[in-house]
């Protein structure tokens, strides 16, 4: 008896994937090809994201994107489609951050982080639909934050983009439904990238981490794979929906020993 090939996740399906060069987003590149998919890793870091597409081989190639640029969307789409055809996913990963209170924000920071973190993925979300349409549907995974879910302190640019995510997610699901396009957002915490090695941002991750109820950063991985879920047709009926992946930072903190005894 002859048995059927494995079929894969997403055999032969295009993902477009923003700051897919290093970090957690070629974490989520990997995956995705692992999984079968065919990967666009739109990044404005060309060095690196050619160096993963060309380690990744031939279901992946790089295509030079800044999320907040109409016309690099428009090149990133036609390369996408030109490739693989029709694009299934699109996942909106690039962002950056900014410290610091929001009395202390000079306004072009501010302006630059809304810009990345939410126009980008409208911009994103606007360019890649048509393209959904003809594929017969599809799923967007918006990643957000913890800070879209819970207030904190002295990243307040930051934290209204995420908020501002978490919304524009649940407004896209609704106006897109009709056309069998999934919108979910990916709620990370702390995660274990290149970013930590900053001993500032190290020695915070730390302290944040010690609270927790499961006292650690995520790893790339972990991550990863909520998103390939929220991606795949496993999570079918999950539009709009938040995924949180936190160790438990939306809970209390748990107690020092001497409390809990």
């Amino acid at each position: 008896m002859i048995s059927k090939p494995h079929m894969k996740r997403f055999d032969n399906r295009t993902v477009i994937l923003t700051g897919g060069a290093r970090g957690m987003g070629a974490g989520h590149a990997r995956g995705f090809v692992a999984e079968g998919a065919n990967v666009v890793i739109a990044d404005v870091l060309e060095q690196e994201g050619r160096a993963l597409a060309g380690e990744l081989g031939e279901r992946a190639i790089f295509s030079r994107l800044d999320v907040t640029c109409d016309g690099d969307w428009v090149a990133t789409l036609a390369a996408a489609e030109d490739a693989f055809g029709p694009v299934s996913v699109l996942v909106n990963n690039a962002a950056i951050g900014r410290f610091g209170p929001i009395t202390e924000t000079e306004p072009a920071a501010w302006r630059q982080v809304i810009d990345i973190n939410l126009t980008g993925m409208y911009l994103g979300i606007r360019a890649v639909v048509p393209s959904m349409r003809k594929a017969g549907g599809g799923a967007i995974v918006n990643i957000s934050s913890t800070a879209g879910m819970k207030g904190q302190f002295g990243i307040g640019a930051y934290m209204a983009s995420k908020w501002s995510v978490h919304g524009m997610t649940k407004a896209a699901a609704l106006e897109l439904a009709r056309d069998n396009i999934r919108v979910n957002s990916i709620h990370p915490g702390v995660i274990r990238t290149p970013g930590l090695a900053s001993p500032d941002i190290a020695a915070f991750a730390a302290a944040h981490a010690r609270g927790l109820a499961i006292p650690r950063a995520a790893e790339p991985e972990e991550i990863t794979r909520l998103v390939l879920f929220a991606a795949s047709a496993a999570a079918s009926f999950s539009t709009g929906s938040e995924f949180i992946d936190e160790g438990g930072y939306l809970l209390s903190p748990v107690p020092d020993s001497s409390l809990r005894a």
